[in-house]
C-alpha cells in the first residue's frame, strides 16, 4: 500500500497587503454580517463575490427554526449573482464573520462542506477556481480556488 500526501496552500495576509479591490471586497462581506439573519446561532457570515465583470453581489446567512431550511452566506451570494449575472463567472469570494458575541472573528472562517460543493460547482460551471479570502481580524487567508480546500473533488473542470 502506499501513503499520498495532499497539500494544501493557504497564504496569510493582513488586511493592507490586499490590492485595493480585494479589500474593499472583503469590506463588503464584512458589511453583510449586519444584514444577517441568525436569531438561533448568532453567529452572522457576510460573503461577497465579484463577478468577472466587476459587478458585486453580497450575501449573509439567513437562518429557520427548521435548520435544513436555512442558507449560508456564501450559497445566498454566489445563487444570487446566478440568478442576476447567468453568464458572469465568479471570480473571488470573501467570507467574513461575527462570533456570538457580535465581534468579527479573530481567526478566519471558513466555508462549510455544501458551501464548498457550491463553490466547486461554480468553478466547474466558469472553468476556472475563484479566489477565495477568509476574514479574520488576525489576518486574512488567501485561497487560490476551493481544491485547496477540498483536494479530492468530483468535477470536470
Amino acid at each position: 500500500m502506499k501513503k499520498v500526501e495532499l497539500k494544501s496552500v493557504i497564504q496569510e495576509c493582513q488586511m493592507e497587503e490586499l490590492s485595493a479591490e480585494d479589500r474593499q471586497l472583503v469590506e463588503q462581506a464584512i458589511e453583510a454580517t449586519s444584514r444577517s439573519y441568525a436569531p438561533y446561532s448568532h453567529f452572522r457570515v457576510g460573503a461577497a463575490v465579484r463577478l468577472e465583470n466587476g459587478e458585486v453581489v453580497i450575501g449573509c446567512n439567513q437562518e429557520n427554526v427548521a435548520y435544513p431550511s436555512g442558507l449560508c452566506a456564501e450559497r445566498t451570494a454566489l445563487f444570487a449573482a446566478g440568478a442576476q449575472y447567468p453568464d458572469k463567472a465568479v471570480n473571488v469570494l470573501a467570507i467574513a464573520a461575527r462570533g456570538t458575541d457580535g465581534e468579527l472573528t479573530d481567526e478566519p472562517t471558513g466555508p462549510c462542506g455544501s458551501c464548498r460543493q457550491v463553490i466547486i460547482e461554480s468553478e466547474t460551471r466558469a472553468k476556472h477556481p475563484i479566489r477565495i479570502l477568509l476574514y479574520g481580524r488576525r489576518c486574512v487567508y488567501f485561497i487560490d480556488g476551493i481544491r485547496a480546500l477540498m483536494p479530492l473533488t468530483f468535477s470536470e473542470f
